[in-house]
């Protein structure tokens, strides 16, 4: 009989914010052996306990070498990568034999073509869902845990609209559409719990989840659906402030959106999409809340409710000390 459970994970950036809890989430299963894969010239300091397979991405075959034998291919890659990576990466995977691959679709819903389209960032990475399917041999599952909830919250006024250092808040339109958003931990644990699954049931009478039930599909999770005034909220309450210690201002979501992505068409200012990216998610459709349009998983995965003001805390931290000025 065939093993019913994966044991071997190969990742490729696991220095990353968004790889390292995945990492750290895996470990603490102490289930599976992990496998780091990563660029020759890299000089990304690996989390200890992983093997490391270092490989050129334009060799095949030693990218096809490095991914023999594993059960599941993790990719994680910032949104400036080159788009040829990934497929580099699922062609070799193919040629390997893993039969699963989580591809770099952390983040919106991908399978939603609306918000897809309006998001020309993520409209790119149907492509490599459906390579995967192309080759045949292997099957992927799409991560949709939102946008991180410390990158987004403490990253500047072009993200949820916050500059936490200065105090500064723009609220696009009233301020009270919520969507859905993940910390770093609950998505490393979401992925960890879902590759910790039966891969199929054991018998007609096992209601258990397994991991065939999200073959070629979207797992939706999330810590918090919230609006920019419910993190408004919480950071007066964390910081010990009032809202009347910060500066707050109003824009339209969607003439904010048309801005923003006519900066980055015109200009490749990547803060003019990023800028249109958020706001988009916030647009009075409620597009960008998949826990009300599709519903959450986190039951199904064992994920625990989060303390959205232990979460704002750590945010502020981030924001303040320059940590989330060295994200990547």
């Amino acid at each position: 009989m065939a093993p019913n459970h994966i044991k071997n994970i190969a990742i490729v950036g696991a220095a990353g914010w968004s790889g390292k809890h995945i990492v750290s989430a895996i470990q603490k299963t102490g289930n599976q052996k992990i496998t780091a894969i990563t660029r020759q010239d890299s000089t990304a300091q690996i989390p200890s306990g992983l093997a490391v397979k270092k490989v050129e991405y334009d060799d095949h075959a030693a990218l096809t070498s490095a991914l023999r034998g594993q059960d599941a291919l993790i990719i994680t890659m910032g949104a400036r990568a080159p788009p040829t990576q990934q497929t580099k990466l699922i062609e070799a995977a193919a040629a390997a034999g893993v039969p699963w691959i989580l591809p770099n679709e952390f983040g919106n819903d991908n399978a939603n073509e609306t918000l897809r389209k309006d998001v020309m960032i993520n409209a790119h990475k149907t492509q490599y869902r459906d390579l995967i399917t192309k080759l045949g041999k292997s099957s992927w599952i799409g991560i949709c845990c939102g946008f991180w909830y410390e990158f987004s919250l403490g990253g500047g006024l072009d993200r949820y609209g916050f500059d936490i250092p200065k105090r500064e808040v723009v609220l696009f339109d009233d301020g009270k559409q919520a969507l859905s958003t993940s910390t770093w931990a609950q998505n490393g644990l979401a992925v960890a719990n879902l590759l910790n699954l039966k891969i199929q049931r054991e018998g007609e009478s096992d209601k258990s989840p397994c991991l065939a039930d999200w073959k070629n599909r979207f797992v939706y999770v999330a810590s918090f659906v919230v609006s920019q005034r419910d993190m408004f909220d919480s950071l007066v309450r964390v910081t010990g402030t009032e809202s009347k210690d910060w500066t707050v201002t109003h824009e339209d979501s969607r003439k904010r959106y048309q801005d923003g992505l006519a900066e980055f068409q015109q200009k490749g200012d990547f803060r003019g999409m990023g800028r249109a990216m958020y706001t988009r998610n916030f647009w009075p459709d409620g597009l960008g809340n998949h826990a009300v349009t599709r519903g959450l998983d986190n039951e199904k995965l064992g994920l625990p409710k989060e303390d959205l003001d232990e979460a704002t805390k750590e945010t502020v931290r981030m924001a303040t000390d320059g940590t989330l000025a060295h994200y990547g």
